[in-house]
C-alpha cells in the first residue's frame, strides 16, 4: 500500500485528537457525578466549582461543560424553536409606517402569499405592489429619513429593492444578536442558536434542559417594544361599550335589523345584560357558582354578544374597563374591530389586555382590559423603550419584585413632561401590545429613573429586564416551529438507543465472524470499533450534539462500514480462488473493489448533503452523524485494515486465510441465473406494484404529519389504557371545526398522541395555553385521569407520575409548506444529483438511466408502501420530515449495489470486449451477488434491532428503511442492470447465451 507512513501518522493523530475532544465529556461526568452526591445540593456543588480549572490545569469546569458532547432535546429533554422575524414590520417601519393604502395593500397581500410561495417576502411584495401601482416607484415609499444616506427620489426599483433586502438582512441579524444575548443570560447549558441558510428571517434555537417552556417563548417571541401610553379613565369607556353592544347586535345580524332602534328599549336592554353579565363573570372573580348553563349561555349571547362575554368595570375608576375569560378575548377583539362598533369608539381609544390574569381571579382565567389614549399625532406612543439605557430587577419598598430602569436624556426630558401631564392619572407600562402596569402617577418624575411595578414574580422581573438591556427586536419574532421534549421521554430514548446501538454492534460482529471466518470478521471489527471511535471523536470536536436521531446515522454508518468490509473480504476471495497468493490477493481484492466503494460512499454523502441543507432540527443531526460516519468507515474499512493485514502478512502471518466459513462456503458462489432473460416478466411485476401504489395514492392518500399541514402535536402519557378513538371522540366536540388525529404510541395503550391544527394560524403563547387547557378538561370529563391532578401538575413534562404532557411540538402554516416543498426538491435533486454523478463517473448515460430509474423506483415504492400500509399498521406511517430522511437515506445506500453492479460490467466489458453484451451483463450479476445480498443481509440485522429496540420515535424511520433495503436490493438486480442492458442495445451480437462465471 502506497503512502503506508502517512495513513500511520494520520491515525494516530486523529486518535489523539479524538482522545482529548472526548476527555472533557469522562471529565464533567465525573464532576456531575460528585454533584449528585454533594449533601448541600447539586447547584451547590456545581457553582462552587463552575469557574475552577478542573482538567489539564486549563480547562475549568464551566469550559469542560461547554466542550463535552452534548445530547440532543431527544435524549435530554428541553425545548427546540423555529423564529421567524417579521419581515413585513420589518419592511413597513423602513416606509416609515406610511398609510398608503396600495402600499399596506400590498403588504398584506405579499404576507399571505409568502405562507405557500417559495419566494421571499421583497419578491413578493414589489410584485403585487406593481400590480396595485404599475407607474409606482419605490422611491417614492422609501425615500425617507431613516434611509436618506441610501435611497433618494431618483432611485430605481431596482436599486431601492437591493436596499430593501441588505437593510432586511441588517434587520435580521440584529435579532440574531438580540436572542443570542437574551439565551447567553438566560443561563442555559449548551443553547444553540443559528441563522437557517437558504430562508429569510428564520432562526434556530435549541435550549436542552429546559423545564419553563412558557417563560422561554415570552423571552425569544418579544421584541422589547416597550410604550408609555396615556389612558382613559373608566367611567369615560365603560357607557360606550355598553352601547356597543346593540351595535355589534346588529351588525351580526342577531335580532334586529336596523340600527334605528327604540332608545328606550336599548337602555333597558343594555340594562339587562349588564346586570346578566355582571351576575355571571363577578361569581367568577370570586370563585363563587353561576348559572353557566349552555342554553343560558347561547340565549345571552344571542342578545347581547359582547356583554355575554365581557363584564364592564361597574365601579368607573381606573383605565381597566372590564373582564373577559381568556377563552373569549378574541371573540371580544374581533366585536370591537367592527366597522359598526368602531364608529361610536372614541378615534384616540386604544383597548389592550393585560399581560397576566387579574388579581381577583383565583382560576387565573379572566383577564383586563385597558383604555389607553392615543395623544399623538402619528399614532405612536408618546414615550418608547428606545430611551432606555439600563434596567435590572429588583424590589419596591413593599419587598415585591420590580424593574428599575434608567433613561437617556431626551427620554428623561420627555418622561417629565409626560408625568407632569397625567398627575392623577394612570400611565399604561405596555410591551408588544401587552400592558404589563398602570400605575397612577403621583407627582412628576425627574431624572430619568422609574420603576416598572405590577403583578410580577421574580422571574417575570428578571425575564423583563432581560429584554429590555439586551435590546429591542428590529421586528417581532414568532414561533413557527417548536418542540418540547419532558427529561422522562428523553432518558427513555437514551436507554432504547444505546441498548438498539449495542445490540446491533455485537450482532455485525457476529455476523462478520460467521460469514467470512473469525480472523478476518474481527479484523472488520477492530475497524467497525474505531470508526465508532473517530465519530464520536469528530463529533465532540465540533460540540455537535448527540441525538437519537444521530445514534441511527452511527449504528447506520456502522452496517455502510460492514458494506465496504463485505465488498473487500468477497474480492479477496474471488482473487484467491483464481490462484493468487495471500498477499496479492489481498491487495488485489482492495485495489478492485476501491472504486466501488468510493463511490458508493460518495453517492451516501450527496444524500447527506442535501439532507443537512433542506432539513431542520433532529434530520440536520443525523445527515451530520451520517456524513462523519461515512467518512470514518472509508478510512477505516479501506485503510486501517489493510495495514492490519500487511503487518502480519510481512511477519509471516494470516497466509491460510480463506475469507469463508462452513456456514458462506458456497453461499450464493457460481451462480449462473439469467436474469437479463426475465427482463419482460420482472418488468410486469414491478409495474404492477408500481400500478398499485397509484392507486393507493388516488384512493388513500399519506397520512402527512403535522410537518407538512401545520399544527400541534402532543404525546400525552396516561397511567390507564386508553384507546385512541376515545381521546378523538373526547376532543372533536372541542376544537369546533378543526381536524383532530389520534394514534397509539407503542402497543401499550399507555401513551397516545394528539394531533390538531387547531387555530394554528394564530400568534402568541396563549394559544398554546388554551389548548392545553382543553386536553385536561377534556380527559378530565372522560375519566381519563387521576383524582386530583392539576392542570400544572398535566402541563408539566417534568411530571413522571400519574398522566401529563411529556412532549409537543407545533409547525405553523408557513414552515409547513416550505418544508413540504423542500421534501419533495430534496428527493428530487438526490436522485438528479446522484444521476449525474454515476454519468461522469462511468461516462456512459445507459448507466446513469438505469440508476436514476431505479433510485426513483425506490422512493416511489417506499412511499407507496407508507400510503398502502397506514392506519392498520401497530404505530405510525406518518409522512414526516424524518421520514423523507429516510427516503434520501434509502437513495444514498440503494446505489451502494447499483454502482458494484455497474462497476463490474465496466471492468467485465474492459476484459471481455467481445463477449456477448446478455452474458456481460449476467456474469457480473451473478459474480456480485453474494455481495449484494450479504450487505443487505447485515443492514437489515442493524434495521431489525433498530425497529424493535430503538424506540417509538425512531420505529418509523427504521421501517422506511428496512422497505429501502430490500426494493433496493431487488432494483438494483431487476430494474437498474436491465434498464442500462436495454439502453446499451440489449444483445451486442451473436446468440443469448447461458450466463456463466467469468
Amino acid at each position: 500500500m502506497q503512502n503506508k507512513g502517512f495513513v500511520k501518522v494520520f491515525a494516530i493523530l486523529l486518535t489523539l485528537v479524538c482522545v482529548f475532544y472526548l476527555s472533557f465529556s469522562f471529565v464533567t461526568r465525573y464532576h456531575m457525578n460528585k454533584a449528585a452526591e454533594d449533601p448541600k445540593g447539586e447547584t451547590h456543588y456545581l457553582d462552587s466549582m463552575m469557574n475552577k480549572k478542573v482538567w489539564l490545569g486549563s480547562y475549568t469546569l464551566k469550559q469542560c461543560r461547554e466542550m463535552e458532547i452534548g445530547l440532543g432535546l431527544d435524549l435530554k429533554g428541553g425545548m427546540n424553536v423555529i423564529l421567524e422575524v417579521s419581515v413585513p414590520d420589518v419592511v413597513k417601519a423602513l416606509a416609515d409606517n406610511k398609510p398608503d393604502e396600495a402600499f399596506n395593500k400590498a403588504l398584506a397581500e405579499a404576507a399571505k402569499l409568502q405562507v405557500t410561495s417559495q419566494d421571499d417576502f421583497i419578491t413578493l411584495f414589489v410584485r403585487e405592489y406593481k400590480k396595485l401601482v404599475p407607474d409606482g416607484k419605490l422611491a417614492e415609499l422609501f425615500a425617507t429619513q431613516q434611509l436618506k444616506d441610501k435611497v433618494n427620489t431618483r432611485s430605481t426599483d431596482a436599486e431601492v429593492e437591493k436596499v430593501l433586502r441588505e437593510e432586511v438582512k441588517v434587520a435580521i441579524d440584529n435579532s440574531y444578536n438580540v436572542l443570542r444575548t437574551r439565551i447567553d443570560r438566560f443561563g442555559v447549558v449548551q443553547p444553540n442558536i443559528q441563522a437557517l441558510e437558504g430562508t429569510m428571517g428564520r432562526i434556530m434555537v435549541e435550549l436542552p434542559g429546559i423545564k419553563e417552556p412558557e417563560r422561554v417563548r415570552n423571552l425569544l417571541q418579544g421584541s422589547a417594544n416597550l410604550e408609555f401610553w396615556e389612558t382613559y379613565e373608566a367611567k369615560d369607556i365603560v357607557p360606550v361599550l355598553v352601547s356597543a353592544d346593540e351595535r355589534a347586535r346588529v351588525a351580526m345580524n342577531i335580532g334586529t335589523d336596523s340600527l334605528k332602534v327604540d332608545s328606550a328599549a336599548i337602555k333597558k336592554e343594555e340594562a339587562k345584560a349588564a346586570v346578566s353579565s355582571k351576575d355571571s363573570l363577578a361569581a367568577v372573580l370570586k370563585g363563587e357558582t353561576a348559572d353557566n348553563s349552555a342554553a343560558n349561555i347561547e340565549q345571552l349571547k344571542k342578545e347581547h354578544p359582547l356583554l355575554a362575554i365581557f363584564q364592564p368595570n361597574q365601579s368607573g375608576m381606573g383605565c381597566i374597563v372590564g373582564y373577559a375569560d381568556y377563552k373569549d378575548t378574541a371573540t371580544v377583539n374581533h366585536i370591537l374591530n367592527l366597522k359598526e362598533v368602531k364608529e361610536i369608539l372614541p378615534r384616540d381609544l386604544k383597548l389592550m389586555w393585560g399581560v397576566k390574569a387579574s388579581d381577583m381571579d383565583a382560576t387565573g382565567h379572566i383577564f383586563e382590559l385597558y383604555a389607553i389614549r392615543s395623544s399623538e399625532r402619528n399614532g405612536r406612543a408618546p414615550l418608547e423603550g428606545d430611551v432606555i439605557t439600563d434596567a435590572r430587577n429588583s424590589y419596591d419598598q413593599y419587598n415585591k419584585p420590580c424593574v428599575n430602569m434608567s433613561m437617556n436624556t431626551d427620554g428623561s426630558r420627555r418622561w417629565a413632561a409626560l408625568t407632569k401631564k397625567n398627575i392623577g392619572k394612570e400611565i399604561a407600562i405596555v410591551l408588544d401590545g401587552y400592558v404589563y402596569s398602570a400605575p397612577r402617577v403621583n407627582s412628576e418624575i425627574t431624572g430619568g429613573n422609574s420603576e416598572i411595578t405590577g403583578n410580577f414574580t421574580v422571574e417575570t422581573t428578571q425575564d423583563l429586564a432581560n429584554v429590555l438591556k439586551s435590546g429591542k427586536m428590529p421586528a417581532p419574532a414568532h414561533i413557527v416551529q417548536e418542540d418540547i421534549v419532558g427529561p422522562s421521554l428523553g432518558q427513555q430514548s437514551i436507554n432504547q438507543g444505546l441498548i438498539s446501538f449495542v445490540v446491533a454492534l455485537i450482532a455485525l460482529m457476529v455476523y462478520l465472524c460467521l460469514m467470512y471466518g473469525f480472523i478476518p470478521g474481527m479484523v472488520a471489527n477492530t475497524a467497525l470499533v474505531l470508526n465508532f471511535f473517530f465519530t464520536m471523536g469528530i463529533m465532540s470536536s465540533f460540540q455537535a450534539a448527540l441525538t437519537l436521531s444521530g445514534i441511527a446515522g452511527i449504528v447506520l454508518s456502522l452496517a455502510m462500514a460492514v458494506d465496504a468490509n463485505v465488498l473487500i473480504h468477497e474480492r479477496t476471495k474471488e482473487e484467491l480462488k483464481a490462484g493468487k497468493t495471500m498477499k496479492d490477493a489481498i491487495s488485489a481484492g482492495y485495489s478492485g473493489a476501491f472504486s466501488a466503494i468510493f463511490d458508493s460512499n460518495l453517492t451516501s454523502i450527496i444524500t447527506g448533503v442535501i439532507l443537512f441543507y433542506f432539513g431542520t432540527g433532529p434530520i440536520r443531526g443525523f445527515a451530520t452523524t451520517l456524513i462523519i460516519g461515512i467518512i470514518c468507515s472509508f478510512f477505516t474499512a479501506v485503510y486501517m485494515t489493510r495495514l492490519i493485514y500487511e503487518h502480519f502478512l510481512v511477519k509471516g502471518k494470516l497466509r491460510n486465510l480463506t475469507f469463508s466459513t462452513s456456514i458462506s462456503k458456497n453461499l450464493f458462489q457460481n451462480a449462473h441465473y439469467n436474469f437479463m432473460g426475465i427482463t419482460k416478466r420482472s418488468f410486469t411485476i414491478w409495474g404492477t406494484i408500481i400500478v398499485i401504489c397509484i392507486i393507493s395514492f388516488a384512493v388513500r392518500g399519506l397520512s402527512q404529519s403535522i410537518d407538512f399541514t401545520g399544527g400541534r402535536n402532543f404525546v400525552v402519557q396516561f397511567d390507564k389504557v386508553v384507546q385512541p378513538e376515545t381521546i378523538r371522540d373526547l376532543l372533536e366536540n372541542k376544537v369546533e371545526d378543526a381536524n383532530i388525529q389520534a394514534i397509539a404510541l407503542g402497543t401499550d395503550g399507555h401513551r397516545i398522541r394528539v394531533s390538531t391544527n387547531y387555530r394554528i394560524a394564530e400568534e402568541g403563547a396563549h394559544v398554546d395555553t388554551e389548548i392545553e387547557s382543553i386536553l385536561y378538561d377534556a380527559f378530565k370529563e372522560g375519566d381519563l385521569l387521576p383524582d386530583g391532578l392539576t392542570l400544572a401538575q398535566f402541563i408539566d413534562r417534568d411530571n413522571t407520575e400519574g398522566c401529563s404532557i411529556i412532549s409537543s411540538q407545533k409547525v405553523g402554516p408557513s414552515m409547513a409548506d416550505d418544508m413540504r416543498t423542500s421534501a419533495i426538491w430534496a428527493v428530487v435533486f438526490a436522485v438528479i444529483a446522484i444521476g449525474l454523478y454515476i454519468l461522469i463517473r462511468f461516462s456512459n448515460i445507459a448507466f446513469s438511466l438505469g440508476a436514476t430509474v431505479a433510485l426513483a423506483i425506490d422512493a416511489f415504492l417506499v412511499v407507496g408502501a407508507y400510503s398502502l400500509c397506514y392506519g392498520w399498521m401497530p404505530f405510525s406511517l406518518e409522512v414526516d420530515q424524518t421520514f423523507i430522511g429516510a427516503v434520501l437515506t434509502v437513495i444514498g445506500y440503494s446505489i451502494n449495489d447499483k454502482v458494484v453492479i455497474f462497476d463490474r460490467v465496466r471492468e467485465f466489458t474492459h476484459l471481455y470486449p467481445n463477449r456477448n453484451r446478455t452474458q456481460l451483463f449476467n456474469d457480473a450479476l451473478n459474480t456480485t451477488l453474494a455481495r449484494t445480498l450479504n450487505t443487505g443481509q447485515s443492514t437489515l440485522i442493524v434495521l431489525l434491532i433498530i425497529f424493535f429496540l430503538g424506540g417509538d420515535s425512531i420505529r418509523s424511520f427504521s421501517f422506511a428503511m428496512i422497505l429501502g433495503v430490500v426494493i433496493g436490493t431487488f432494483s438494483s438486480l431487476f430494474v437498474a442492470a436491465p434498464v442500462a442492458y436495454l439502453a446499451l442495445g440489449g444483445k451486442k451480437e451473436g446468440k443469448e447465451v447461458k450466463a456463466a462465471k467469468a
